[in-house]
């Protein structure tokens, strides 16, 4: 690689790195590039060099999280066969998408407001639910094939269960007002899901 391209990509991750910091600082949509550009030590003009705006940059970090889910995925895939309606399989599954949203906090912060901001006409909220939780659809299918009876359209149940770990995720860990360990938060929402997704006991 040469000089001119290493300092390139430097640059780049100094602003993705910047724009991490800074979207958990102050939000998605209170954050300016200026803000991003100060935080990463480059001048303002040098941001357009590398992305056209702000939602550009939040597409390259989605992409980073994506490639991140993946690797952690790689062995052996992740196959559709799960039942999400033993308590085990579901907290698991849960704990790991938990993690995930901490890991990649400024990510979730970003796209919730970005979406939130589309307005609701946009149906941009609905898109981003269906496919952040595909993969949570295909376990509910899944569910569903071995005849178990589901509260609703596996869609709609991996869409409910994404919105309310989004939002749980937006309002905890982005402002630390509730004094809960990730552990409490993963069995209080595993057994609020559990109780609606098998029914009563």
């Amino acid at each position: 690689m040469s000089v001119r391209k290493a300092k390139a990509a430097e640059t780049r991750a100094a602003l993705l790195s910047a724009a991490r910091t800074v979207f958990v600082e102050r939000g998605y949509l209170n954050t300016k590039i200026v803000d991003i550009t100060s935080a990463a030590g480059r001048a303002t003009g040098v941001f357009y060099d590398h992305f056209a705006d702000k939602e550009e940059l939040l597409q390259a970090l989605l992409m980073e999280l994506h490639g991140q889910a993946r690797e952690r995925l790689a062995d052996g895939g992740h196959p559709r066969e799960h039942d999400l309606t033993d308590p085990e399989v579901l907290r698991e599954h849960l704990a790991t998408t938990w993690q995930v949203m901490r890991a990649n906090l400024p990510v979730v912060v970003a796209l919730f407001e970005s979406t939130v901001a589309a307005g609701p006409k946009s149906d941009a909220m609905w898109r981003r639910l269906t496919q952040d939780t595909d993969m949570i659809r295909d376990h509910l299918e899944y569910v569903r094939e071995l005849g178990r009876t589901l509260p609703g359209d596996p869609t709609l149940v991996a869409a409910a269960m994404g919105g309310m770990l989004s939002m749980l995720a937006y309002a905890t860990l982005s402002s630390g007002a509730i004094n809960a360990s990730d552990d409490e938060i993963v069995d209080t929402v595993t057994a609020l899901l559990l109780n609606g997704l098998a029914g009563p006991r």
